[in-house]
């Protein structure tokens, strides 16, 4: 082996630095890898080599392969995969396998340097010949290095072949010095990898912690179920379609990779407030819900009603029979009839009136507040209204079925949402998530909650999760108070709410043009709901 020569170290020495500190910043998996086999290649002068990572199940797993002479780039950035299975560290009787080089490398946590693969015999290179039988290359001398994390743990394998003389270009053995220039690099290696892996590790348990609130929150109400999870997927829809846009007031609009995550944690966190809204509030499927549905009540008093006005009519036939007087039957049992039949009308009404809709009109609220003013004896004999002030407020809630009370209650989420998200200590790529997460009530003009914020105190992420929000919430097919909407009846209220100011302007034609909101009906809504929409009849859009 020929020493290196002073010059020659020196500059491997400074590119082994550069490499060591090019790794500690790589953030992206396959390019860390790639770029520890190609440095220790570089800084070696070899042929060519593999990186092989430990799997769970104790194999050694070929991430990256790469040889000059013979034109071989597969793993890593390459999109190419490696058609080796992994390295089995033990064999099936559970014995270590110490005839495979980079298998002994790892088990024993020793390097091996090897000056020629055709004169050893103390490992197996029958595969390797048969390779270089098939190729008519020759590989030669190997250097394997294992890779061992802060616990000391071996966490990888660096394997070089063919080192290259730098004068006869003749396949030479790797040196003592440079065995501790690969070894000095696959600690440094070792160590980017091991900081990749906790980063990774920690993120991935945050995300899957922030969805598990989420599906808890969606498991909290059967009514909303998959509400968390929906949102986010359609925010990410939206804001990808803004990115690009390249015309109109949002061509210049931009996230890059971290502020994209943050979108989607902000996306996945949105409705985390409701973890303390009351199921009693949330679930609430008609008006007059409570412990139970009070409509019952309500059917068994109008029957109540229909039994004491035929008592009192036929008392009052009595007394007259008895007095002397003439009954006219047909006329009474008409009138109690026509009576009944009114009850039975006005039990239909009110049944229907129990279950929310979008809009209850002024008619049919003094049409509550008329049946309500009938009397029915109680246990005493004593007149009472029909219908408590309680049953008449809530029946005559004008949208959906919650009163403004119970809707208070529902807003503080937001409140609740902006209160936990604003406590936690946000590393600086998600400094923003309560903001974005925290304006998808505010509107446009300012009359939104919980801050009344405008559209130029909002940033385009938050705006793109208002749209996100409202278009969920008028598609979702499991809201108490309503039927799924079809796509046209959706766009036609997103229409409107433009129009009034409620949603961003030009995020709203981005979400038409670009149909954002058919990539969304086609993953999430039901066959029956996808009708045909005729885009130049939703109000406010301008292609």
């Amino acid at each position: 082996m020929k020493p290196l020569q002073n010059t020659q170290l020196l500059n491997r020495l400074e590119r082994l630095n550069t490499i060591g500190v090019a790794l500690s910043a790589e953030r992206d998996n396959k390019r860390l890898l790639e770029s520890i086999l190609l440095g220790a290649i570089e800084i070696t002068n070899a042929d060519g080599g593999t990186l092989y990572t430990v799997t769970d199940d104790q194999s050694l797993k070929f991430e990256i392969m790469s040889n000059k002479t013979l034109n071989i780039e597969l793993g890593g950035t390459t999109g190419k995969d490696i058609p080796f299975p992994p390295l089995r560290l033990y064999l099936d009787d559970g014995s270590p396998n110490l005839t495979t080089v980079a298998a002994y490398a790892a088990l024993n946590d020793q390097a091996v340097n090897i000056d020629n693969s055709y004169l050893v015999q103390d490992f197996d290179f029958s595969g390797t010949r048969k390779f270089d039988e098939k190729t008519g290359y020759r590989s030669q001398s190997f250097l394997t290095i294992p890779m061992k994390n802060h616990e000391a743990e071996v966490i990888g394998v660096l394997q070089l072949i063919n080192a290259i003389d730098l004068d006869t270009k003749e396949i030479i053995p790797f040196s003592i010095e440079i065995q501790s220039l690969v070894e000095s690099l696959a600690s440094q290696a070792a160590v980017a990898m091991t900081n990749h892996n906790l980063i990774e590790g920690l993120k991935g348990l945050f995300e899957a912690f922030i969805e598990l609130m989420a599906e808890a929150i969606d498991q909290k109400s059967p009514y909303t179920g998959g509400h968390c999870r929906r949102v986010p997927e359609l925010t990410m829809m939206l804001a990808q379609a803004a990115i690009d846009a390249k015309t109109g007031p949002l061509k210049s609009f931009t996230l890059n990779e971290k502020e994209f995550y943050e979108l989607k944690i902000a996306g996945w966190l949105h409705d985390c407030g409701k973890v303390t809204t009351p199921e009693s509030v949330m679930d609430k499927p008609t008006k007059l819900s409570a412990i139970f549905d009070r409509i019952y009540l309500i059917d068994q008093r109008f029957e109540l009603l229909k039994k004491q006005t035929e008592c009192t009519s036929f008392q009052a036939q009595i007394l007259t029979l008895r007095s002397g007087g003439q009954v006219d039957f047909d006329k009474e049992q008409s009138t109690l009839e026509a009576f009944k039949l009114k009850c039975d009308e006005d039990r239909d009404f009110l049944r229907r009136s129990n279950f929310g809709g979008e809009y209850m009109t002024a008619e049919d609220q003094q049409r509550v507040a008329d049946i309500a003013a009938m009397t029915i004896l109680d246990e005493n004999g004593i007149a009472q209204p029909f219908l408590s002030e309680n049953e008449v407020y809530n029946l005559n809630i004008a949208r959906g079925t919650l009163t403004a009370e119970e809707r208070e209650v529902i807003n503080n989420h937001i409140v609740v949402t902006i209160s936990m998200l604003e406590s936690l200590p946000y590393p600086k790529a998600l400094k923003r998530v309560p903001e974005y997460a925290c304006g998808h009530h505010e509107r446009m003009d300012g009359k939104g909650y919980p801050r009344g914020l405008t559209r130029e105190q909002m940033s385009v992420p938050a705006r793109v999760m208002g749209i996100a929000d409202i278009f969920e919430a008028l598609t979702a097919k499991d809201r108490p108070y309503k039927n799924a909407k079809t796509l046209s009846e959706s766009l036609y209220i997103l229409g409107k709410m433009k129009l009034d100011n409620h949603i961003d302007p030009d995020l709203f034609d981005i979400f038409i043009r670009d149909k954002i909101y058919l990539k969304y009906a086609e993953r999430f809504l039901e066959p029956a709901q996808m009708d045909e929409v005729d885009e130049s009849k939703i109000p406010g859009y301008i292609p």
